[in-house]
């Protein structure tokens, strides 16, 4: 399998959707030190978001950037100098082939190309609204709260989408995080380098995992948020948000 980015043309629908966690791919010439079923874990792959970050591609007719390689290799949502960025631990699952990995190495073969591809993206085209589209598992294997959201919409500073979003989920009766299950201040890589250093609106949308492992779900909340971010764009084209 290709670690080159995959990349959905669409057309100028005016919203670009990312993904960085699509993948559970591992390189042959990388070795983890975990078993297959480790790397399908939600530490490996953001269950169901690469399913549906192509089903929102198809309904909207909308670009979309997704990675084909597990976030156990890089996870391509931190900065690249990150403790995370080549994770060593995960949910109380220790990656043992990750500690002696070359960082460098890494970033150039995938974190660079993955970003290099965005940033010419919103270059040529400047989209009035990015998303990124991630999946979240509904409790932590090393204990914690149960996480009862079906959706989450993360942010940082620029709130203008995610306002819109968080309206137009709540109105249809959704149970929406705001900022949860992660806060988008403190875990907002990708949208920071590609959306609020642009100006452009940006957010991402956590869709808890089980309601996404299936066919049906994916259909089901891709028609969801669909009309949502239909909603949130036409919403900011109101504002002329994009233009700031």
């Amino acid at each position: 399998m290709s670690t080159v980015p995959t990349f959905i043309p669409g057309s100028d629908s005016g919203v670009l959707l990312l993904c960085d966690h699509a993948s559970n791919h591992v390189p042959d010439d990388i070795d983890l030190g975990v078993t297959r079923d480790i790397v399908n874990k939600h530490i490996g792959v953001d269950i169901g978001a690469g399913p549906l970050t192509l089903a929102l591609a198809e309904r909207l007719n909308a670009p979309a950037i997704l990675a084909t390689v597990s976030r156990l290799v890089v996870d391509l949502h931190r900065e690249p100098d990150h403790a995370g960025l080549i994770p060593v631990a995960s949910d109380g699952h220790e990656i043992p082939g990750n500690r002696s990995a070359d960082r460098d190495a890494r970033i150039a073969r995938f974190f660079a190309p993955y970003h290099g591809a965005i940033a010419r993206r919103v270059a040529e085209v400047r989209p009035e609204l990015i998303v990124a589209i991630h999946s979240f598992t509904p409790e932590l294997e090393r204990g914690g709260e149960e996480r009862p959201w079906e959706v989450g919409i993360l942010y940082n500073r620029d709130d203008r989408a995610a306002s819109l979003a968080l309206s137009a989920l709540r109105e249809r009766k959704v149970n929406t995080g705001d900022n949860e299950p992660y806060s988008g201040r403190k875990l907002n890589a990708t949208l920071n380098r590609h959306g609020e250093a642009n100006g452009i609106p940006c957010i991402s949308i956590e869709v808890r995992n089980d309601l996404i492992s299936d066919a049906p779900g994916v259909r089901l909340r891709a028609e969801l948020l669909e009309d949502v971010l239909k909603e949130v764009r036409n919403g900011l084209a109101s504002k002329g948000a994009s233009a700031t």
